[in-house]
Parts: structure tokens; C-alpha cells; sequence
């Protein structure tokens, strides 16, 4: 027997321990023959990152001991704040970034005893995405060097291995540098060449990037150089070497990620770059309307991988359902794999073993491998079992937006086997708005969507215009239209619920973190629909932001706005700070002391102006958090305070 309650009130088995104690973040996937390396964020550990091996026994184990007394590895780099690849490994040789110092560290599992070894100075330089080349006795990195005045440089080195450069800077080499930005150093199979991307400002990686190739010599310096793509509005992702020595990169120079192979890289003595690039021959594999690869917020993404000699292993989206299967590099065929997990990152294979961080309809992120079409759980997120019925499993929808065009999403029904709404009652509803805003939702399981529905509580997830999965045109609408139509395609959403009789229209919420925040205080500030707002370090003042951001997006919100120059009206027209006396719901923000990318003090601004017109606003910051919370007790305490926000707001008890 279901009992009946008023929705937002029902008990639920998920709490807020489930989602920090019981539940870990996964990422950085790697295989290095037969063992499988992945680094785990650990909420309970004040967010620390943690590198872990699987070895071909099934054990797994933590693998790096402490780098002195009482101090702990953090495997993470803050390279654009972002972070993303902070660890390397080849043959049991691993090459790391601690956070707390941001040095590199060695570390060989084959010798244990040897200890950690550092191998770079304690200096304000960070470094990330790693490329071991052991048979030079170096590793490539890229280096964000804050050392110098005014923006920090970008460029890539080589680090020497056995430790010199810690003790001798000098040693660590600049290969190459000149650009604003550097990413991706993949090595050839037979160590001869190197591939690299760039990027200038006002662009982004995703928005036009250069793929670069060069020879390189015994010591790893580069001999000859060229660029192998540069085309205007083209952006270039993951290069990476085949088995047989092709270069294989995806590129959207048709609208869509696509795969291209390149072919001719044999390397002759005393020739020139011009002979090289005369012999090569550049093709795309498999041109059709999907996406091999995403906008790259961060450094390692791995979205294929060589499987064999003739195949690549990997992974696709098509309206943000992701996809997994085989491209022959002959012909490009695409064979897709019949298994019920979607690639929620990356995609690694060696020695015909295949693994993949990915999720499913029931199953909360996962490392899996995939044998044979059988896949195993080789580590999951979640050690809390959901009974089947319990879980809400995103239902795809569309709708037409105020314009005449169309946004998309997933929404997600009150589920919980125990309670049952009210005949005359509705449910209301949180409005979930991604962020970058180049990022998308997806359809995976979400123990933190799981806690609002299984209380009550409905969810569209919003896939508004300038989101992922749709190719570059879609992605590209909102330029110059932020804050606009991303509000629009969220506030169109309501009402096509409400339309469908789905969800109570007096009790809407929409909450977002970053770009996502900005959406949030849009919409409250333009728009009559939602009731209520939570705004996750949002932005408020766009002139105020690009004076105070990073590097990385410091051009970011021009191209966003249409307006590169921060003199032109739409970037105050835009800013919600000027449209406090429309907000007239209340508004949750929540806000890291630490944060780089949207610092405190857009948080500050929009609460002083908001008490100044006597509206109900509150703010929580946490101490010592960033750009997105990982520490157990302030994810715990930033759910509980959204819950007790919009009861208190709704009236629900």
C-alpha cells in the first residue's frame, strides 16, 4: 500500500550521506597493459583525489604511498582551474601532479622501495597532461607558468625523469611555446613523432584550435615542425597515434566532431617539412551526423582509443544518448556495441581488453569492461543499492521554444513506491540548467536527481540551444544570445510541462551552477515562470567577472555575448545585477570562498543588491571550496539547505 503525502515531503531511503560517504567521483580511466588506473574524489577525504589500480588479478589498491610523512597524494592539476589529466602511466613508471604543491612526482611501481620522487621545484608553475617518453628518460607536459607579470603562459615541455629538473630548473625544456594555449602531446607508437593542439584568444579549444606535428629527436626536441590543421571556425580534439604509426584526430570542420585519419608520416634524413607534408593524405572516417568527441573544459580527454592494427574503439552521442563500438580504419565503418552503458568518459583499450567509465538508465557511473559483449563493474561510484522502482529514468522530450525553434531535455517524474501525491495536487518542479554553457545533460543515473524525485519533486533536465550533441550549428545559437535564449528554452520547457499537465506552474524552481548560475539569475530577472532559484556560483556582473577570471575564459564571455569589447551596452544589459527589481522570487546562492573561475564576490554583489530591495535572498559560503564543492560536509550541507529552501519557500510540510 503507497501512502498518500504532499509531494516534496515523501521519505526517501536516499540521503545526503549516500551521496558523499557512500558515493566517490571517477575519472582519468587508463589501462597500462594488463592493469586498469583510474583516479577516485573522495567527498569523505576532503575531496581528495586518489589514484587506484585494478591489477590483472582483480585486486585494486591504492597505488602511490605518502610523498613524506603525513602527506597524502592528491592526484589533480589546476592547469585553467580546470584540471582534468593529472597522472601518466606506462609500463608501472606513473608521473603525477600533487595538488597541494603542484609539483610533478614519479613514481615506478616496479620498484617500489625507490619511493616517490620529485621532479620538478616547488615554484608557482602548474602542469598536466602528461606524455611518458621513458625511452628518452622524459616526460611532455603542458605548463601554465604564473611566474611571469600579467597572464600566465602556456607551453609545453620535456621534464627529465630521473629527478634534475627538481634540483636544476634549466634542465626542463621548453619544446615548444609562441601560442596563448597548448594541450594534447601524444607520442607516436615508435617515439619518433609528437602531436600537439594550440589555440589563440578570443577562442576556445571548441571553437578554433590547430592540430600540430613534428619530428622529434633522440633527447625529445623537435627537429621540424608542421600544422596540420588551421582552418577558421574549425576546432581540432585528441590526437592520438595509431598502432601502425597514422594519425588519427576528430575535427568539426563539417558541423560535426568527426574522425579523420592521416596517413604518410614516414620520416626521411635531411628532408624538409615541405617534402613531409607533400606525402600526407588526410581522410574522414565514417562523415555522418554524430559526435566523437565533446568541447574539451579539461586536459586528457579520451573519447576512442586503438583497439587493434585495423580498429579503433569508441565512443559517440547522438541528442546527447552516448554510444560505444568499433570504426575500421580502412574503410571507417562503424559497428555500434549492443550494451545497456553509455560512455559517460573515457575510453581506453590495450592488448584487446576494452574499458570505459560509463553509466546506464539504472546504474550510477561505473568502470566497466567489455568482453566478448559481456560487461563487468570493475568499480562503481555508489555503494547504495536503489530498488528498481524507486528510480526515475530520464524520459527524452523536446519542445518548441518561444521563436520558433526547438530545445530538448530529459525529464524525470516523482518516483517513490512508498507515497503517492495527492488527487488534487501536482508536483513541483526544479529546473535543471548545465553549465559551460557548452556542456549537456544526460540520461544517466543520478543518485543526486534521485534524492529530489524520490521526495516529490519532478526535474527537466535542460538541454538548451548552445548545448552538445547536436552539432555545431545548435551548439553555436547561443552565441551572442546568452542569457537570452538559454533562458527562453528553459522558461519554454514550464510551460510545455504545464501544458502536458505535469507539473504544479505555482511551484517552479530553476537552479544552475557557473554558466548554469548566470541562466539561473537570467531567468529570475527576465522572466515570470519560476517561483523560486538557486544559483550555484553563478555570475552577476559579466564586466566585473572578466576583469576578476582566469586565463582560460578570460575572452570566453565576449564571444558568448557578441561583444568582445566590455564597453558595449549588451555586457550590463546582460548582467543580472542590473535587474535585481524584476527578481521577486526568492534566491538560494550557493558560493566556494576559493573559487577562481566565478570568485565570492559575484555572489556578495547580487545578495547586497537584493537586500537593498528588501527581496528574500540567502548565501552560504563554504570555506575553502572552488568552482564546484567536494568536501562531504559542505555537499552535504548545500543539499540539505536547497531542500529546506524550497519547502520553506513552497510552503511544503
Amino acid at each position: 500500500m503507497t501512502k498518500k503525502s504532499p509531494y516534496g515531503t515523501w521519505e526517501s531511503p536516499i540521503n545526503t550521506e549516500d551521496l558523499t560517504s557512500r558515493t566517490v567521483t571517477l575519472s582519468q580511466l587508463r589501462v597500462d597493459g594488463q592493469s586498469t588506473m583510474w583516479v577516485e574524489g573522495r567527498p569523505n577525504q576532503g575531496g581528495r583525489n586518489v589514484l587506484l589500480r585494478r591489477d590483472p588479478l582483480g585486486q585494486t589498491e591504492e597505488v602511490l604511498p605518502m610523498i613524506e610523512e603525513s602527506v597524502l597524494p592528491d592526484v589533480r592539476t589546476r592547469v585553467h582551474e580546470y584540471g582534468g589529466r593529472a597522472y601518466a602511466v606506462h609500463e608501472g613508471v606513473v608521473v603525477f601532479s600533487h595538488a597541494k604543491d603542484d609539483r610533478v612526482y614519479r613514481y615506478d611501481l616496479n620498484n617500489p622501495s625507490d619511493g616517490i620522487m620529485p621532479l620538478t621545484e616547488l615554484s608557482d608553475r602548474r602542469y598536466g597532461d602528461f606524455e611518458i617518453a621513458e625511452v628518452r628518460g622524459i616526460v611532455y607536459a603542458v605548463c601554465e607558468d604564473h611566474t611571469v607579470e600579467g597572464e600566465p603562459e602556456n607551453y609545453l615541455v620535456s621534464i627529465p625523469l630521473d629527478g634534475s629538473g627538481a634540483r636544476d630548473s634549466s634542465l626542463i625544456h621548453r619544446i615548444f611555446e609562441g601560442t596563448d594555449f597548448v594541450m594534447a602531446p601524444t607520442l607516436s607508437t615508435d617515439g619518433t613523432k609528437l602531436a600537439w593542439v594550440t589555440w589563440n584568444h578570443p577562442q576556445m579549444p571548441w571553437t578554433q584550435s590547430q592540430l600540430h606535428v613534428a619530428s622529434v629527436d633522440f633527447d625529445g626536441e623537435i627537429i621540424e615542425k608542421m600544422t596540420l590543421v588551421d582552418e577558421e571556425g574549425v576546432a581540432v580534439y585528441e590526437p592520438r597515434w595509431t598502432l601502425t604509426g597514422d594519425l588519427i584526430h576528430v575535427d568539426d570542420s563539417n558541423g560535426w566532431a568527426n574522425l579523420y585519419r592521416t596517413e604518410g608520416f614516414e620520416w626521411r634524413e635531411n628532408e624538409g617539412v615541405n617534402e613531409w607534408m607533400n606525402r600526407l593524405r588526410t581522410r574522414r572516417l565514417h562523415p555522418s551526423e554524430r559526435a566523437f568527441s565533446h568541447p574539451h573544459w579539461q586536459l586528457g580527454l579520451h573519447s576512442y582509443d586503438n583497439l587493434d592494427e585495423e580498429h579503433l574503439i569508441c565512443s559517440w552521442t547522438e541528442e546527447a544518448f552516448w554510444h560505444v563500438g568499433t570504426v575500421r580504419l580502412d574503410n571507417g565503418q562503424l559497428e555500434a556495441w549492443d550494451v545497456d552503458w553509455w560512455p559517460v568518459g573515457n575510453v581506453a583499450a590495450d592488448g584487446g581488453r576494452v574499458v570505459m567509465l560509463a553509466d546506464s538508465a539504472t546504474e550510477t557511473p561505473a568502470i566497466v569492461e567489455i568482453q566478448r559483449g559481456e560487461v563487468q563493474i570493475l568499480r562503481s561510484s555508489t555503494w547504495t543499492d536503489l530498488p528498481e522502482d524507486l528510480v526515475s529514468k530520464a524520459e527524452a522530450i523536446d519542445w518548441p521554444t518561444s521563436d520558433g525553434e526547438e530545445a530538448h531535455g530529459f525529464f524525470y517524474a516523482p518516483s517513490n513506491p512508498e507515497f503517492e501525491g495527492p488527487e488534487d495536487e501536482l508536483p513541483p518542479l526544479i529546473v535543471m540548467v548545465h553549465g559551460g554553457p557548452t556542456s549537456a545533460a544526460r540520461p544517466g543515473l543520478s543518485l543526486f536527481k534521485q534524492f529530489w524525485t524520490s521526495r516529490g519533486f519532478a526535474i527537466p533536465d535542460v538541454n538548451h540551444r548552445g548545448s552538445t550533441g547536436w552539432g555545431r550549428p545548435f551548439r553555436e545559437r547561443l552565441n551572442g544570445n546568452w542569457g537570452v535564449m538559454d533562458v527562453n528554452d528553459a522558461a519554454d520547457g514550464v510551460r510545455f510541462l504545464v501544458k502536458e499537465g505535469k507539473i504544479d506552474s505555482n511551484r517552479v524552481a530553476i537552479r544552475g551552477g557557473s554558466a548554469g548560475g548566470f541562466t539561473t539569475l537570467s531567468a529570475l530577472a527576465t522572466s515570470d515562470v519560476f517561483t523560486a532559484g538557486t544559483s550555484l556560483y553563478g555570475i552577476a556582473d559579466l564586466k566585473k567577472l572578466a576583469a576578476e577570471t582566469h586565463k582560460f575564459e578570460s575572452r570566453y564571455l565576449g564571444r558568448m555575448l557578441g561583444a568582445q569589447g566590455p564597453d558595449d551596452p549588451v555586457w550590463e544589459e546582460r548582467s543580472p545585477i542590473t535587474k535585481v527589481e524584476n527578481i521577486k522570487a526568492p534566491l538560494l546562492l550557493l558560493q566556494g570562498s576559493e573559487d577562481k573561475v566565478v570568485p565570492q564576490s559575484q555572489a556578495e554583489l547580487i545578495k547586497d543588491a537584493l537586500e537593498k530591495e528588501g527581496k528574500t535572498v540567502e548565501l552560504k559560503v563554504y570555506e575553502g571550496e572552488g568552482h564546484g564543492f567536494v568536501k562531504g560536509e559542505n555537499i552535504r550541507d548545500s543539499i540539505e539547505t536547497e531542500l529546506d529552501f524550497y519547502r520553506k519557500t513552497w510552503g511544503i510540510s
